[in-house]
C-alpha cells in the first residue's frame, strides 16, 4: 500500500500534487522537464520542501522552457543562485542546464523527450537507472525512479484501491502497458 496515497489526503500541497499530477501520464516536453528538474532538487530534501517552490521553481526556469534554461548563461546561473526562492545549489541548476541542453539533443534524435521515453519503454527500474545515468546528470536510482513513477512509466505512484489510480488507469499510462 502507498504510504503518500493516505499521507496526502487533506495536505494543502501534498493532496493537489497526489489528486492531479503525481503518476498521471506526461507528454508535454516542457513538463516532463519541469517534473525532471523538481525531482533533482528534492535529493537531500523532503518533497513537501519542493512542492512549496514549485511556483518560484516555474518562474526562476521561465515556466521550464528547454530552449530558454538550455541557453542559459553565466548571469542566468548567478541569478538562480541568488534567489532565495528556490534550491540554490550549484549542482543542481548545473544539472538542469545541461540536462535541458540534452533534452534538445533528444528531441532532434527523436522528435520529443516524450518520444524518447516511449521508445525505450518498457524498460525495469534498474534498466531506466542505467540509461538515465549515462544520458542526464544528477539522476541516481531515486531520482530517476521518481521522475518515472510520477510521470506513469513506472507503477506504484498510488495503491489500486486509491481512487485516483482509477482515474490515472483511464488515462492508460505507459507502466499498464506493457
Amino acid at each position: 500500500m502507498s504510504y503518500y496515497c493516505e499521507a496526502s489526503k487533506d495536505h494543502p500541497f501534498h493532496g493537489p500534487y497526489h489528486d492531479q499530477e503525481y503518476g498521471f501520464p506526461l507528454k508535454n516536453d516542457n513538463q516532463l522537464f519541469e517534473r525532471l528538474v523538481l525531482e533533482i532538487n528534492q535529493a537531500g530534501l523532503s518533497w513537501l520542501t519542493i512542492l512549496k517552490k514549485k511556483e518560484a521553481f516555474n518562474k526562476a526556469f521561465h515556466g521550464f522552457d528547454i530552449k530558454k534554461v538550455a541557453a542559459y548563461k553565466v548571469k542566468d546561473k548567478q541569478r538562480l543562485l541568488n534567489d532565495a526562492s528556490i534550491i540554490r545549489n550549484r549542482l543542481k541548476i548545473d544539472a538542469a542546464i545541461a540536462n535541458a541542453n540534452r533534452i534538445l539533443e533528444l528531441q532532434k534524435e527523436s522528435g520529443s523527450f516524450h518520444q524518447w521515453l516511449q521508445d525505450h519503454h518498457p524498460l525495469d527500474k534498474e534498466e531506466w537507472v542505467k540509461l538515465f545515468k549515462k544520458t542526464f546528470r544528477f539522476t541516481g536510482g531515486e531520482i530517476t525512479g521518481e521522475f518515472l513513477m510520477s510521470t506513469g512509466y513506472l507503477p506504484g505512484a498510488h495503491h489500486d484501491r486509491c481512487p485516483i489510480y482509477l482515474k490515472i488507469a483511464k488515462l492508460n499510462p505507459p507502466w499498464m502497458q506493457k
